[in-house]
């Protein structure tokens, strides 16, 4: 199979486990998302007021990612892992049954927490396993397996939203997501060793550049995922099957181009790959501040999404500059210094798009992309350091 493609027997088998556990979560969260808006208006009632609420609290679980660290004193990491895929299973199984308020909060927020503890540890167990080439390439070819699961799952709303009751909308994904989470957990994790890992849970000063990154990539994501679909339905007036179709071709691109990002980081370095994806990132939130074609509104965000995957670069840099023992808490770290924005700039944006015109918002965003430009000039500068530093002895 092309996912195992030049891999030594010996790691095919943990590219196995993180491949359905990626598969699994997906799945769950993508089948939850799919449908959350369509469940609370039309089937639960809730206000406006109310589904806001439940959408913040669902960052939460983001913010609060560094919490994992209390479980790794008592549980192996890629079990911890296995168990949170199968909780954001169960919480998108159960949704459907319980159409009211506050069972919303209770099953949002157990798939939120099992999502984002897992992406926390799936980050992780790649730097731990494999080695300073092949991790590129792993998370490549994961990023194509997600997005080859976000296109089945986007099938599947699009051809049953009509046919199956909301019950069975959500307890079909979220049932792939706790049975690939349980066939993981009894799933012998062998043939790797990863290094026994620190149990801390504050920020290292020789990280810094890695957090400041992941900061910037939370704004950045951000904006993209709560303004630019909007900005399709408020002002290009995009339908709900117009939608759908645009994140199927969405997920096909980048079903099929996700597996080559790990060459390109191999062939271009860390330093480059960001530039590139900076650049572009600038150039498309100017084009969404400014485009009236929605033919080019939905190709600036294809091109947002294909871009937003050379991320992988930022921690693929976290490993060349790592101790391999802090991999583990400081992937937790990053997890919620990345969701920072995700509870401030929502209400930002809101205000900024109702007094200041949608265009602020982007601007913004602009922004933030060439922040993030200047500081990945200093990759390299980061990466020889710790070499000296490795030469020099620790």
């Amino acid at each position: 199979m092309a996912l195992f493609t030049g891999l030594p027997d010996s790691k095919r088998n943990v590219l196995l486990f993180m491949a359905m556990l990626n598969f699994g979560s997906t799945v769950a969260m993508q089948g939850w998302t799919m449908l959350y808006n369509n469940f609370v208006v039309n089937y639960a009632g809730l206000t406006p007021a109310q589904s806001g609420l439940v959408q913040g609290l669902r960052e939460l679980p983001g913010l609060l990612g560094v919490t994992l660290i209390f479980f790794l004193f008592f549980m192996k990491e890629h079990r911890l892992a296995a168990i949170s895929v199968m909780a954001a299973g169960l919480g998108t199984m159960l949704t459907g049954f319980f159409p009211s308020f506050v069972p919303i909060i209770f099953t949002s927020m157990l798939m939120s927490f099992g999502f984002h503890y897992f992406e926390a540890m799936n980050n992780s167990l790649a730097i731990q396993h494999f080695d300073l080439k092949q991790t590129p390439i792993v998370m490549g070819r994961l990023r194509g397996l997600v997005a080859g699961g976000s296109l089945m799952i986007s099938i599947f709303v699009f051809l049953f939203s009509e046919k199956l009751s909301f019950v069975w909308l959500f307890f079909v994904p979220g049932a792939v997501g706790l049975l690939l989470g349980f066939f993981s957990l009894v799933h012998p994790l062998t043939g790797s060793r990863p290094p026994v890992q620190r149990k801390r849970m504050l920020p290292q000063k020789r990280y810094w550049l890695f957090y400041v990154l992941n900061l910037l990539m939370g704004g950045r994501r951000i904006v993209f995922s709560v303004f630019a679909v909007f900005l399709m339905v408020e002002q290009f007036g995009f339908s709900v099957r117009s939608v759908s179709l645009m994140f199927m071709f969405n997920y096909t691109v980048n079903w099929l181009f996700n597996p080559m990002v790990g060459k390109i980081i191999n062939r271009l370095g860390e330093r480059r790959l960001m530039t590139i994806e900076y650049i572009s990132a600038f150039v498309i939130f100017m084009g969404y501040a400014w485009t009236r074609n929605e033919y080019l509104i939905v190709l600036l965000y294809v091109f947002d999404s294909l871009t937003f995957n050379f991320s992988i670069a930022v921690r693929t840099f976290f490993q060349k500059i790592a101790f391999p023992e802090d991999a583990a808490p400081n992937m937790a770290i990053a997890q919620t210094i990345n969701h920072i924005p995700a509870v401030t700039i929502p209400a930002l944006g809101g205000w900024m798009w109702t007094h200041l015109g949608y265009q602020s918002v982007f601007l913004f965003g602009a922004g933030i992309t060439v922040c993030s430009l200047l500081l990945a000039q200093l990759v390299d500068r980061e990466i020889r350091m710790k070499n000296t530093e490795a030469r020099a002895g620790r």
